[in-house]
Order: C-alpha cells, then structure tokens, then sequence
C-alpha cells in the first residue's frame, strides 16, 4: 500500500458512498463493500467513507469503525479512504480515532453538533481534531461552521490540516479565503462541497476550486466522469450540454423534498439494481415520483452523450 502523503492523492472525482442497511435496518457489509468496490472499479480518485452522504450522523460508533475498515480493505490503497468525524470535539476525536485504527488515510470533518461557535471556538476544535491522531484533516465548512478568512489563514498554519471542503456555496467568501491563504504563502486543498457540485463546477475552478464531491457518482458514475472529464479539459459544449440536460434539473428535482441530498441518490442507487435499502430517520425516503423523475433524467443525459459523442 501507498504512503504518499494525503494531498497528492487527491486528484480526480471524489466518492462519498452511501453506507448500505439491510431490511431490518442494521448495516449491511457485504453490499457496502460492493458499492465502494464498484466506485473504485469506476474510476473514483478518493473514497469518502461515512461522510454526508454515507449518513454519518445515523451511525454508532462500532457501525462506523465496521464501514471504514471494510472501505480500507476494499479500495486496498488503490486510492485514499477518507472518513468522516463530527460531533462535539471529544466524539470527533473519538470518531477520528477510530478512523485511524480502521487504516483510514485522512479525515472529513464535519461541522460541530448544533452549536454556533464562534472563530476562536472553531479554531480549538478543528486544532483538537488535527492533533489528536497522525491522520490529514480536511474541514468541511458549512451550516454552522463558517470561518473567516483569518481563521482559514490559522487552520493552514497547523499541522496535519490540508484542505478546506466548501459546502456554503458564497463565492465571494471562498475568493477572500484563498486570496488570505495565499497571500501568506500558505497551501491548502480546496474542494467545491456543494450537494450537486458540478452545477457550480465551472464558477469555482475560475477561483482556483477545482476538486469536487460528486453524488452523482453513486449511481451514474459515467456521467459524472464524462462531466468531470468535460470540465477539466475545457470542453465547454459538453459541460454546457449536461447542465442543461441534467445537472439543473437534478438540483431543481433536489430541492423538492427534505433530506433529498442523501435520500434520492440512495433511492437512485437502489434503482440502478444494488439494494443498499432506506435511508435511517429522521431522514425519509423520497416521494416514487421524484425517483422516477430523477431515473428520466439520467436516461435523458447519456443519450445527450451519445449524441456529442456520434
């Protein structure tokens, strides 16, 4: 296996599996092993295992150490596995640990339970995280884990934190935040965490954003590849093209029901003939129609690509 340091592994499409549950509605191993399995098989360039859309926060800690190590064995240091960490510092530092005994290669971590902290208190609690195991940190900002520009600058100063995941979507924040960063001759990775990031594809890469997490790799990894192979080598026809056809429409379809996010690309995932079942409460499965919708839509694109590539 690999000992390359985290960051310059991650370069390609990013894979945040869904974590699979058996009728009864304990975690199935076997089927979550075949869906990583699958996704590396596909292409996927990193592994993001029980992060959002692997449903973090309906998982135990036991139920979590089980996926990560069966998410290592699987993808067998082909590519990076990358797990998520969230909760109050001490669960995350708990949860981090465990990632780091399962063999995992860095971690996601997720915004801090409920609470709005402010700078000072993210700053300690992304510090406590990075210190707590050997593991590369990449911070996920969102909902109630947005950083300044000043506090981005004091996350890249230390040791073990690599990257910042964006899932607030202001442009204008993440131009100062890179601006600030570079400006003290700082690195770090940035990644475009929007629920349909090819959507805003383009306008992050024009801010130097160019590494993304795609849902839709779950259940039409070709279209996604064909999309992230479409906007890095510039052709804009194509991109344009499944935008139109596909991406707006699959974040219009989104916004159509709570929790969709997760629960309509699991739902799409079992309709593309791998059962990794429900999603667990308080998430709710979405409605028969909008996966109908979302099964047209996917149909609608490949035949898009067939046609640029004819």
């Amino acid at each position: 296996m690999t000992t390359a340091p985290l960051a310059g592994r991650l370069d390609g499409l990013l894979f945040f599996p869904v974590t699979a549950f058996a009728p009864d509605g304990s975690v199935d191993l076997g089927t979550f092993r075949a869906h990583v399995r699958a996704g590396v098989d596909a292409g996927a360039a990193a592994v993001f295992a029980c992060c959002g859309t692997g449903e973090f926060h309906a998982l135990t800690p036991e139920e979590f150490r089980d996926c990560v190590a069966a998410a290592v064995e699987e993808a067998g240091g082909r590519v990076p596995v990358v797990a998520g960490a969230g909760y109050g510092t001490a669960l995350a530092v708990r949860y981090a640990r465990l990632a780091e005994e399962s063999g995992a290669d860095g971690l996601l971590a997720m915004p801090p339970y409920l609470v709005v902290a402010d700078q000072a208190g993210l700053l300690r609690h992304y510090t406590e995280l990075a210190a707590a195991t050997s593991l590369d940190v990449i911070v996920y900002q969102r909902d109630n884990a947005i950083l300044t520009p000043a506090t981005t600058v004091a996350l890249a100063r230390t040791d073990g934190i690599i990257g910042l995941k964006d899932g607030l979507g202001d442009l204008d924040l993440m131009q100062r935040i890179v601006s600030a960063v570079r400006a003290e001759g700082l690195d770090l990775l940035y990644f475009n965490g929007l629920p349909t990031a090819e959507l805003t594809g383009a306008a992050y890469r024009g801010i130097g954003v160019t590494l993304y997490s795609s849902a839709v790799f779950c259940f039409a990894p070709d279209l996604a590849l064909a999309f992230h192979r479409a906007l890095t080598t510039g052709d804009d026809t194509t991109v344009n093209r499944l935008v139109d056809s596909f991406y707006r429409p699959l974040v219009e379809l989104r916004a159509q029901g709570r929790g969709y996010a997760v629960s309509l690309v699991k739902a799409a995932v079992r309709r593309g003939g791998l059962d990794v079942g429900e999603v667990r409460p308080p998430l709710s499965e979405p409605a028969p129609e909008h996966v109908d919708a979302l099964m047209l839509l996917v149909d609608r694109a490949r035949a898009v690509l067939k046609e640029l590539e004819a």
